[in-house]
């Protein structure tokens, strides 16, 4: 979305954002689980101009939003699935995709959003600490994440990729999408620093997330590239080929390269991680 705030503003919400990121960047696994939620209340709090709080999605956008990731879950849904939501936000995709299947179990760190709406009767939220997945083990055909594994400490990521797992059942498959490290930082950072220093405590590349994904134990890993409405299965090695490129290029090269139309839709990271 086009930015309408002040450099002022931004500045402001950067040093703030910033020191709430160095604060869960140095907590404790135990602390931790706690800060993922009172950290982002103070952040609202102190950063009244937060586009979350400003900008307010038009039916239409939402709608919009949940077709464009159907385009991708679509293929893996079917009547007989149970699906997993992490990260849920407003649930407008959860309850869209709760009538093309049997149940939807979405996991938050808040249940504010359901509060005041009416939900389906094979939906259920269950509260996270921020990282970990408690839902029945070997209960999932399909799990999604939509720009999430950003926003957790990167061994939190880890933590929460094994209880996604083992919370598949076989067969099962993992998607996640979440920003390239290379035409980033996706946060506030931007304006200011090359790298995300915000609350994206971690962005990623398609060869390192996929790297991770095989050493937790998923058996295969696609991509998937964004082609208008639709998303296609593309081969991982062109994509490989073209991040080692780009992770090589100085930053004055590489951003303008990276951050280019084409590219950028390129190594937007859209990964399946399947489990046998």
């Amino acid at each position: 979305m086009l930015e309408t705030r002040s450099p002022e503003q931004l500045r402001a919400h950067y040093e703030v954002e910033r020191e709430l990121a160095d604060r869960l960047r140095r907590a404790s696994k135990q602390q931790r689980c706690a800060l993922y939620t009172s950290l982002y209340d103070e952040l609202f709090r102190r950063v009244p101009s937060h586009p979350v709080l400003t900008r307010k999605q038009s039916p239409q956008q939402q709608r919009a939003e949940v077709r464009q990731q159907l385009g991708l879950l679509s293929r893996f849904l079917d009547k007989d699935t149970t699906f997993l939501e992490i990260g849920p936000g407003d649930c407008a995709l959860s309850f869209e995709v709760a009538s093309r299947v049997k149940a939807v179990y979405a996991v938050d760190v808040s249940d504010i959003i359901t509060r005041s709406v009416e939900v389906p009767d094979n939906f259920r939220l269950i509260l996270s600490d921020g990282s970990n997945v408690p839902v029945p083990k070997g209960s999932i055909n399909v799990a999604y994440s939509h720009q999430l594994m950003e926003h957790l400490h990167p061994e939190d990521a880890v933590d929460q990729l094994r209880e996604i797992f083992d919370a598949l059942a076989p067969g099962g498959v993992y998607l996640v999408v979440t920003p390239s490290r290379l035409d980033g930082p996706h946060d506030i950072s931007r304006p200011f620093d090359p790298v995300a220093k915000g609350l994206h405590l971690k962005e990623y590349t398609i060869t390192g997330l996929r790297k991770l994904l095989r050493e937790v134990g998923f058996s295969s890993v696609r991509f998937y590239l964004n082609a208008g409405k639709l998303c296609v299965r593309f081969p991982l090695l062109p994509m490989v080929v073209l991040e080692w490129f780009l992770d090589r290029l100085p930053d004055r090269l590489r951003q303008p390269v990276a951050r280019s139309a084409v590219v950028r839709r390129l190594i937007a990271i859209r990964l399946a991680g399947f489990k046998k």
